[in-house]
């Protein structure tokens, strides 16, 4: 059957919207914003929809793609957007799932079944089968946040499916609105086949193709799985309609198998001289029967360690590929023992065994951030995918490696690979030089597409083909295989509204790629851009859409993306802001530039935590860039009356010294405060700081250097404007502190101000002028031989990481930031001998804290002071002038409520520590709670000491 594609125009989209304003619950959306923020999944294209669909119930999506069809609107379904391939991006109505149709409906124990609506994320479904000690078997890198929709869109697979099976081996049932209107039940058995009709005439026309041509080995993901139609394979409806990529129809809810869970499975590490060598290996390997077998090239690793520090990768063993065999076992000892004999069977004698527990967890970690790691190479230039996926059967997988490295070697291309070596799998991302063309690419691919059908494999291992592979497919599939897919699609969905372009009548590979079209965008002023050669058009295309900012990581001691986890809203994650500033660059959707309403509205909820630069593999930052956009937005103009008050506190500060006794008492009038609040442009529920009556620096005594002992450790104390300014007590238990170290201490002289509150409201021009004065005042110190400690760890972090940035060509910035440390960093590196205090401790790093210093040392500390330290993962909320802003309040307790107040209830027992004076602003002023810094701590404990 001949399909004759949908083609809608502008007047049929609105038609379309008005309607469905009218008639759905949902939300419908056509936006430039929504329209910008769903033109690009986790690949390489950019394909802007007319409208955005986030459905609130079944009905709603019955409704809605019963309009479109009526209006010929094509339908793309969508979930956590993490398609790597093109998948979930279309021209009309994109139907997100994710919002609101994320419910599990029910969990089965007994029978081991879950019912799950198509947005329900895969970590969710996990958490709640795990009290029964059940899981869904597959397992892919995303799991944290790839919906089970999105995972019966493309048959995902992870690390685990050589035990558990592909997402099609471990789904019972769909429920499946077809592209006729219908619902339809998709099962298997005798009778499932007939409830579409026509399905069984065609598979019993075409058994022998059926037979020779699909399902030659697991991984063979790219086309329709149409060998699930078999008699001898339980004409199997549902399973032949996960890995339709949304073609064949719209999943409203899935009845899943669940497996028991492997309890504390040891892993063998096992280093090869390369992935291949180690592809050799795998079916010496498989007999041992481990639950995954992955391999990653070390030089992932040495991404991580550029990235986090050498301390982030565990010591492992040699080689420039690792092996990780996962092996099960009746109890923990077993699983080891296995584990032995495994690594003793292994063609490589460098081997280290792990058990289940932190070490093994963090690798898992890294080799689930693959994807984002592997998206630049050693050089630090962007690779993307497209043939990102590949699988043959695993005894014919060295082979391939071994030959795609000769036809990159041929083309001058690079990249880092990665993947499921016990099946067969793949994945590798390549520096394409997509910023000129899509030439090399396409060339590349039709020869890697003939290369892997020669060795008898698959051009999808499990992301589908999408827009990056269909147009391949004849590589691998005879044109009666090809015609025999457009039949079944036809059954479903005979006017190709449903995902065109997609697998039947494939659009050019080539086409609608997002990169080539960005504008170059050189600064001229402001950050500079360093690693990415001063080009913000590279810095902001680092976000390939991965989705890690839509995952919430606090469970795992992450802190991205706070407002993410708030809203749930696209637009306040990472990927999201990413993804406008670079249809900014594209200016089809996104007209302004730098002033343009879609870039402020998506930047809007960006508290600057930074923790992006950190816990996103891929190193965006988009503080930074917020910063840079405000700077170039404002140049010139009146800006928002928050940057005259707020951007600018440490200028004010100095101004209310000599009338904190006035103002405070004023603060106490709750109509004064409020309309101080409402001129400050904060949040009138804010309250106000108390000011001391004496701020640090008019305290002579305090500052005076006391002697100290020859071959002392020679400090700078800096103190900051917050410090000084709002909390003093803590640069006096600090002097403290550091004297009863033994150190040689001397007090910063005036006008060290870090420049943070210009740098987050974007007055680079200011917070330049005075990062130069602190050079001046700082870095003769420095030269003199002291080591700078900070107190406040947002102004540390400012000098340790955007000094750098915003004064490259000062060669003094590098200087000083290579000297300035925490107070812990500090105190751990000239190995003090802490009193012992043996508190039970909630701590709450800062943001900065975390992505810029890391948190290893101030843990350390207080471990050897004996504390019993429990630490709050993800954002206080208030994240500096932030959370004080009008607009901001509600997200910024939201963020707070489930994070450390959460936390602080379920532990009352556990005094606050907090480091962060917008941390401890913020428990006080949300649940009356106090707090202390660690410097506080100390000094506590020497005075009891004595």
């Amino acid at each position: 059957m001949t399909l004759t594609p949908v083609r809608a125009g502008a007047k049929a989209v609105q038609s379309l919207v008005d309607e469905l304003r009218r008639t759905i619950e949902g939300d419908v959306d056509d936006s430039s914003l929504a329209r910008a923020l769903y033109s690009s999944d986790a690949a390489n294209y950019r394909v802007v929809p007319g409208a955005v669909v986030r459905p609130r119930s079944r009905e709603d999506v019955l409704t809605a793609v019963g309009a479109a069809r009526g209006h010929g609107v094509p339908v793309t379904a969508r979930g956590a957007g993490t398609s790597m391939a093109g998948n979930a991006v279309g021209p009309g109505l994109v139907l997100d799932f994710s919002r609101y149709l994320n419910r599990i409906v029910s969990i089965d124990p007994g029978a081991r079944t879950a019912v799950v609506q198509p947005g329900v994320v895969l970590k969710d479904l996990q958490a709640a089968c795990a009290p029964y000690g059940l899981r869904f078997g597959p397992d892919p890198a995303s799991g944290t946040r790839c919906t089970l929709g999105g995972m019966i869109g493309n048959n995902a697979c992870g690390a685990h499916a050589m035990s558990y099976g592909r997402t099609a081996d471990n789904v019972l049932s769909l429920t499946w609105l077809t592209g006729t209107g219908e619902v339809v039940t998709a099962s298997s058995g005798p009778g499932a086949i007939d409830a579409v009709p026509g399905l069984r005439g065609l598979a019993d026309a075409h058994l022998a193709l059926l037979r020779t041509e699909f399902g030659r080995f697991s991984r063979q993901v790219s086309g329709y799985a149409l060998e699930h139609l078999l008699p001898e394979n339980g004409r199997n409806v549902a399973a032949a309609l996960v890995g339709t990529e949304g073609t064949c129809g719209v999943l409203l809810e899935a009845t899943l198998r669940l497996v028991p869970r492997a309890e504390s499975p040891a892993l063998a590490v096992l280093g090869y001289p390369d992935l291949a060598a180690a592809a050799d290996d795998v079916p010496r390997l498989l007999p041992f029967h481990p639950l995954a077998l992955e391999g990653l090239e070390t030089r992932l690793l040495d991404a991580v360690r550029r990235s986090k520090g050498p301390d982030a990768v565990p010591d492992l063993p040699e080689g420039g590929c690792l092996l990780l065999a996962e092996v099960p076992g009746d109890s923990p000892d077993d699983a080891l023992e296995a584990a032995r004999r495994l690594a003793d069977a292994a063609a490589t004698d460098e081997t280290q065994v792990f058990p289940a527990g932190p070490e093994s967890a963090r690798l898992w970690r890294i080799r689930e951030d693959g994807a984002g790691l592997a998206g630049r190479t050693e050089k630090d230039d962007q690779a993307w995918p497209g043939w990102e996926d590949s699988a043959v059967p695993p005894e014919r997988l060295g082979d391939y490696l071994r030959a795609l490295r000769e036809l990159m070697d041929s083309e001058g291309l690079t990249g880092m690979a990665y993947g499921h070596l016990g099946d067969g799998c793949v994945h590798l991302r390549i520096d394409f030089p997509l910023e000129r063309d899509g030439v090399l690419m396409r060339r590349f691919l039709g020869h890697a597409a003939e290369l892997v059908a020669a060795h008898g494999g698959s051009l999808s291992g499990e992301h589908g083909d999408g827009r990056a592979r269909s147009e391949l497919l004849p590589a691998m599939y005879s044109a009666q295989a090809l015609a025999v897919m457009a039949e079944f699609k036809a059954l479903f969905d005979p006017e190709d509204f449903l995902n065109p372009g997609i697998v039947v009548r494939p659009a050019p590979l080539d086409a609608h790629l997002r990169r080539p079209r960005a504008a170059e965008l050189t600064v001229t002023d402001g950050f500079a851009f360093a690693d990415d050669g001063g080009s913000v058009t590279k810095a902001v295309h680092r976000c390939v859409g991965v989705g890690k900012c839509r995952a919430d990581l606090r469970g795992e001691g992450g802190f991205m993306c706070p407002s993410f986890i708030a809203t749930r809203e696209e637009k306040d994650s990472t990927r999201g802001r990413a993804r406008v500033l670079q249809e900014m660059l594209n200016g089809g959707v996104v007209r302004l530039g730098w002033r343009s309403p879609e870039v402020h509205a998506a930047l809007d909820l960006c508290l600057s935590c930074k923790a992006c630069a950190t816990d996103c593999p891929t190193g965006i930052d988009m503080a930074t860039y917020k910063s840079q956009a405000l700077f170039e937005a404002y140049r010139g103009r009146i800006r928002p009356r928050s940057h005259y008050t707020l951007g600018r506190l440490p200028q004010w500060l100095r101004v209310a010294a000599p009338f904190a006794v006035l103002l405070n008492a004023a603060a106490r009038v709750a109509p004064l405060r409020r309309a101080a609040l409402a001129f400050m442009g904060a949040d009138r529920r804010r309250s106000l700081p108390r000011l001391p009556v004496a701020p640090f620096r008019w305290d002579r005594a305090a500052r005076r250097r006391a002697p100290a002992p020859a071959g002392a450790p020679r400090v700078l104390l800096w103190v900051d404007s917050f410090s000084d300014a709002l909390d003093p007590a803590i640069p006096r238990d600090a002097l403290e502190v550091l004297r009863a170290a033994g150190c040689d201490v001397e007090v910063a002289g005036a006008g060290a101000c870090c420049g943070l509150t210009y740098i987050s409201t974007g007055q680079l021009t200011a917070a330049k002028a005075r990062l130069r004065r602190t050079l001046d005042v700082l870095v003769p110190h420095v030269r003199g031989g002291r080591t700078v400690v900070g107190l406040e760890p947002s102004c540390t972090a400012t000098l340790r990481s955007d000094l750098t940035e915003l004064l490259p060509d000062d060669p003094r910035a590098a200087e000083l930031a290579g000297a300035v440390k925490t107070v812990a960093e500090f105190l751990t590196g000239i190995g003090w001998d802490p009193p012992r205090v043996g508190e039970k401790l909630l701590v709450q790093p800062h943001c900065h804290h975390y992505s810029v210093m890391g948190y290893g040392a101030d843990r350390a500390l207080l471990e050897a002071m004996g504390c019993d330290v429990e630490a709050s993962a993800g954002c206080c909320g208030l994240a500096g002038n932030f959370g004080m802003e009008a607009g901001h309040y509600e997200v910024s307790e939201k963020i707070a409520r489930g994070g450390i107040l959460a936390r602080a209830a379920a532990s009352p027992d556990r005094a606050i520590l907090a480091d962060g004076f917008s941390c401890r602003t913020q428990v006080r002023d949300l649940a009356s709670l106090e707090s202390r810094h660690l410097v506080q701590v100390l000094a506590q404990a020497l005075r009891s000491r004595s």
